[in-house]
């Protein structure tokens, strides 16, 4: 089990206590007989359950998008539907704001999803007979507002996601794209306090998967909402996480800021993942600076923020024949990056 600490400075806005889900005709009792030493295979052929999620824990901080990485069977997908309680997890906790979900009558959980959670899914779940507008509209419509309020609403985010001109067009009329981009409006029309995503962009071509998170990461730049974002793609998790969270068998492999995964991978299998990583694109200046040597004299010299990335860098290091100093946002210096440092880093 891999818990996240949360931050002392900030309120958690997510967190996830010790979930589990097993699948079959007793869970509770496998839950209580299984040992740290079985895997889920074995529990398979002993029991005839199906442990999909194994003791997992987590905190998400408010305005922080957190990825749950994993190959297909992993367990992931049915992470995040435990966490809106599409699936009902066999033990945990799940908190939003400190409130339990789990412990939510159903006509307080459809107020939840109907105000604080939204959810977008891979196969875009739109209705085909309703026009982009009305699908956009429908959490609205669901939540009781007014026809002129909620068509006001969806006008706006479809603006936002850029299909401004579309709105009387029904799905099926748009690529596969736009109508991931009809999913993420309907989920932001209803201005939710947490985003769910189920491997939204895995079923697009690489090109629009490309254009799709950039746009998801304009749209988390101007509205900071809480995200799970759950993907296969290892690229892509580290475009978009704040943390991400690696999963295999049902269980948190490792947790930790991109950077941390690629410098420091836990064991074989998420290095696996992070030989082919971007590294220049991942790593700041901060993580593989060098102390200033005896007697330097920054006074001139070229200089790089603390959270730059290596990439931004190197055309500084490439141009000087000196260090390239390191400073804080306040223009500390604390430290240097010279040619060797960066080759370093950047070679797996």
């Amino acid at each position: 089990m891999t818990v996240v600490p949360a931050t002392e400075q900030r309120p958690t806005k997510i967190a996830c206590r010790d979930v589990w889900k097993v699948f079959g005709r007793q869970p509770e009792r496998v839950v209580e007989r299984i040992t740290p030493d079985q895997t889920s295979a074995q529990v398979l052929e002993q029991t005839g359950h199906v442990v999909a999620v194994r003791g997992v824990s987590f905190e998400v901080q408010p305005g922080e998008t957190f990825v749950v990485m994993g190959l297909s069977g992993s367990g992931k997908s049915t992470l995040i539907r435990c966490m809106c309680r599409l699936t009902d997890p066999t033990r945990g906790e799940i908190l939003v704001d400190g409130q339990d979900v789990l412990k939510l009558a159903e006509p307080a959980l459809r107020e939840v999803r109907r105000r604080k959670i939204s959810m977008v899914f891979q196969n875009f779940g739109l209705f085909p007979h309703r026009r982009v507008i009305e699908n956009v509209a429908y959490g609205l419509e669901v939540r009781g507002a007014p026809r002129a309020e909620r068509l006001a609403r969806a006008q706006q985010m479809i603006e936002l996601v850029g299909l401004a001109g579309w709105e009387q067009h029904f799905p099926k009329q748009l690529s596969g794209g736009m109508q991931q981009r009809v999913g993420l409006a309907r989920a932001l029309a209803v201005d939710p306090e947490v985003i769910l995503f189920d491997e939204p962009f895995s079923a697009l071509d690489p090109l629009i998967r490309r254009e799709m998170q950039d746009e998801l990461l304009r749209l988390q730049a101007d509205m900071h909402k809480t995200s799970v974002f759950i993907t296969h793609d290892f690229a892509e998790a580290l475009k978009l996480g704040d943390h991400i969270a690696i999963m295999r068998n049902g269980q948190f492999v490792q947790v930790g800021t991109p950077e941390e995964l690629v410098l420091n991978p836990a064991n074989d299998y998420v290095a696996a993942f992070t030989k082919d990583a971007p590294r220049a694109k991942v790593v700041s200046a901060a993580a593989v600076m060098l102390p200033c040597p005896p007697g330097f004299d920054p006074a001139g010299q070229p200089a790089a923020r603390a959270d730059a990335k290596l990439e931004d860098c190197l055309p500084m290091i490439a141009a000087h024949d000196g260090p390239v100093c390191v400073r804080d946002e306040a223009g500390a210096l604390l430290g240097v990056l010279d040619r060797l440092s960066v080759m370093k880093a950047l070679i797996v």
